[in-house]
């Protein structure tokens, strides 16, 4: 018989009979503490329960209190990454003598940067305060597009890139660990969603801004150096309002105390608890070891070989159907609207229906789709490649929902800080093979990175239905072996893992 025990500090022993360990390997003797929740229900006296309205309220509570400044955050965060996309059209290749070439390196190096301090992020964030820690690092990358503006060469570009990836990469699996804090698992998708909009709104604001400031003309200052110099100082100012107001955790949130004890009881039924400041070292190595992180992983590169190469030659790719640089500008627009409309839409769909895999399916759908008419769409079909590109922002709309995904199907504080380490990392690496696939010798049409795109997209479509089949059959054997599970009070919050906490099922 498998059995979990646990103590109000924390996970003591979990056993299981020698036929669980051996097919899943959870037998294992765990020394530290559990979920920081779990000291505070054990802390404070049960309040009385909710009725169904005061549970909304306090859910629209929560709401107000992060989604606005989730949302702003990523909102920044995109408009600072494709900001030298914008720039692309406004002659900052001319003004900083830099190649095609060059300029998709500007975008590796950025990538590079951000693949390396994954790591170093996920434990620092699990050390630290959550919100302040999202606070400095959003301060730190405004700095560092605000320097951008001052820059007018190869290297300093390369620089304030390397800086940008550095902060940047702290953002996602600092918002990851956040909306897996707040929300129930089946609420998770729509809010992840939600704040995930500020990536077409940042893409709105940027078309705009590209367009409005190539009106203005000086001798003392380029267009574009004025375009960063503006959303640098926007950005800093952000970071400091982040740094403020976002709350590290549910326990040291401005709610009242019963507040604060019903928004942990809330998500009691995600088990995958709300937050351990104790490094377990045994969890990271599980999550190395465990598949579905490398499903995942392989899914998200290839989701992002697409979505990235968009997101840093949309602005090349447009102009190269034969408009000016300021329509080039205007007609990212729709890719952007389509963008927060495609969010929204699979994220709605993933929380009514509870079905992630479809969900994204029908965002990758479109995107493939929209590859296809940029890749084999004839030259004098213009509408049809715009058409294409818009259609192939809607593969950026997915991203949400794998980082849901994730969020709701990882367990153990260690192990899930390590697994969104892994998961931006196959971030990283997809953004950065995307750009490399543009070269200077296949403008204007860059056939072969289109090529890439397409068949990326089929990848990464298979990969989702593997990933599908594989919890499937661990909901299976769960399900078959689930007579011979004990459980004892608040496991919940014991900073149990998926793996070791047989109780636990996988969202499909």
């Amino acid at each position: 018989m498998a059995a979990i025990d646990t103590k109000s500090s924390g996970v003591e022993k979990v056993t299981n009979t020698p036929a669980l360990d051996a097919e899943i390997g959870m037998s294992k003797v765990i020394n530290g503490n559990g979920d920081k929740a779990l000291d505070f229900l054990n802390t404070e006296e049960k309040p009385e329960p909710l009725s169904p309205e005061a549970q909304k309220a306090l859910v629209r509570k929560i709401d107000w209190m992060l989604i606005p400044i989730l949302g702003v955050i990523y909102m920044l965060n995109y408009l600072d990454k494709v900001l030298l996309n914008f720039s692309a059209v406004m002659n900052i290749r001319d003004d900083a003598n830099i190649t095609t070439e060059q300029f998709a390196q500007l975008a590796l190096v950025f990538y590079v940067a951000f693949l390396f301090c994954e790591f170093p992020h996920g434990w620092l964030i699990q050390r630290l305060p959550t919100g302040k820690y999202l606070g400095g690092m959003v301060t730190l990358w405004g700095i560092a597009v605000t320097m951008t503006c001052t820059i007018t060469n190869y290297p300093g570009l390369v620089a304030t890139r390397v800086l940008l990836g550095m902060f940047e990469s702290a953002m996602a699996p600092a918002m990851i660990l956040i909306t897996s804090m707040w929300y129930t698992r089946r609420e998770q998708p729509f809010r992840s969603g939600l704040w995930y909009c500020g990536a077409g709104v940042g893409g709105m604001i940027g078309a705009l801004t590209s367009y409005g400031f190539q009106h203005y003309h000086s001798k003392e200052f380029k267009s574009w150096q004025i375009m960063f110099l503006v959303v640098g100082v926007v950005t800093i100012a952000c970071g400091i309002l982040t740094f403020l107001i976002l709350p590290d955790n549910p326990m040291a949130s401005r709610l009242t105390k019963e507040e604060k004890y019903h928004a942990i009881e809330r998500v009691r039924e995600n088990q995958t608890g709300i937050e351990s400041k104790v490094f377990k070292k045994y969890q990271c190595f599980e999550a190395l070891k465990d598949p579905q992180n490398w499903i995942f992983a392989l899914m998200f590169s290839a989701i992002q070989i697409s979505a990235g190469a968009i997101s840093s030659f949309q602005a090349i790719i447009i102009s190269g159907f034969g408009w000016d640089s300021k329509t080039s500008a205007l007609l990212q627009l729709p890719g952007a609207v389509l963008s927060i409309l495609a969010s929204l839409s699979g994220s709605w769909l993933a929380a009514n229906y509870n079905q992630r895999c479809f969900s994204i399916l029908t965002l990758l759908i479109p995107g493939f789709i929209g590859n296809c008419l940029m890749a084999f769409a004839p030259a004098s079909q213009g509408g049809a490649r715009l058409a294409g590109v818009y259609l192939a922002n809607i593969t950026g709309s997915s991203i949400p929902l794998v980082y849901s995904w994730i969020g709701s199907n990882v367990a153990g504080h260690s192990k899930k800080v390590t697994s969104n380490a892994m998961l931006l990392m196959a971030y990283s690496l997809g953004n950065i093979l995307g750009p490399l696939s543009f070269r200077n010798g296949d403008a204007p049409d860059y056939l072969p990175a289109k090529l890439a795109m397409v068949v990326t997209s089929v990848f990464a479509m298979c990969m989702c239905l593997t990933l599908r089949g594989y919890y499937m059959w661990q909901n299976r054997r769960r399900d078959n072996a689930a007579s011979q599970v004990e459980t004892t009070d608040n496991f919940e919050f014991s900073d149990l893992t998926d793996r070791e906490n047989m109780m636990f099922r996988y969202r499909l």
